[in-house]
């Protein structure tokens, strides 16, 4: 995922469960592996990064600048190939990010929304009603990939392991959301997970269960269907 060169990629989940963390990964590899600009707009900055093959600026709300949009609108004008963003909060900072992946730009931001279709819900609610119908195509092209996170404390309680959903954004994905036939994408993805490396929430704790890290009852929690996941488990 962290190999584009341009787009959307998401990262979601709720406050503490390692979007953060996550971004911070993906900025170090982009750091490790191409000649790169970069440009962090954050509130506050949790990440200091280095600067190795990438020329690395960051920016904090508040000290550097009044707001996201700001921030962004600036970071435009200096010919970045990557940004990224804390947080996409309001419809504001979500048009502007939308703008720079569309441009050729790659961004990164987090949203607080618990899997991949909800994400594309909320961030086209942001939007007014009007004007839904064009975002819904707009995003169908940027969006490269949503990665959503969920933070178990493992069985023998002295660690914590995240739950990963990954959706990679493939033509018939594309469509989905362009068309809003937004629930025919969770089939999409479990149908994915060979081909493309994509999984939802519950494939991934399907696998955490059965590799003896989490409880059953941590994973029913957790689960997106309890219901299809106890089957899921029965079954094999």
């Amino acid at each position: 995922i962290a190999d584009a060169r341009r787009g959307l990629i998401l990262i979601t989940g709720a406050t503490g469960n390692g979007k953060s963390t996550t971004i911070a990964s993906l900025i170090r590899y982009i750091n490790e592996t191409r000649h790169a600009h970069i440009i962090t707009v954050e509130d506050p900055l949790e990440f200091l990064f280095e600067p190795g093959k990438c020329m690395i600026i960051q920016r904090e709300l508040g000290s550097d600048t009044d707001s996201f949009k700001d921030a962004l609108t600036a970071a435009l004008r200096q010919d970045p190939d990557v940004i990224m963003v804390g947080e996409i909060r309001d419809a504001d900072t979500a048009a502007v990010c939308l703008k720079a992946a569309e441009t050729g730009h790659l961004v990164i931001s987090a949203i607080h929304t618990p899997d991949a279709v909800a994400t594309v819900q909320r961030f086209i609610g942001m939007f007014p009603a009007d004007t839904q119908d064009i975002t819904r195509d707009r995003l169908g092209d940027a969006l490269q990939a949503v990665i959503s996170l969920r933070l178990l404390t493992g069985k023998d309680s002295r660690n914590r392991l995240p739950a990963v959903e990954i959706m990679r954004v493939t033509r018939t994905i594309r469509e989905c959301i362009r068309q809003g036939r937004l629930d025919e994408i969770p089939e999409l993805i479990r149908k994915g997970r060979d081909l493309y490396s994509m999984q939802l929430f519950d494939q991934h704790l399907l696998d955490l269960t059965n590799a003896g890290l989490i409880s059953v009852e941590a994973a029913l929690y957790a689960s997106t269907n309890p219901d299809e996941f106890e089957r899921a488990l029965n079954f094999g």
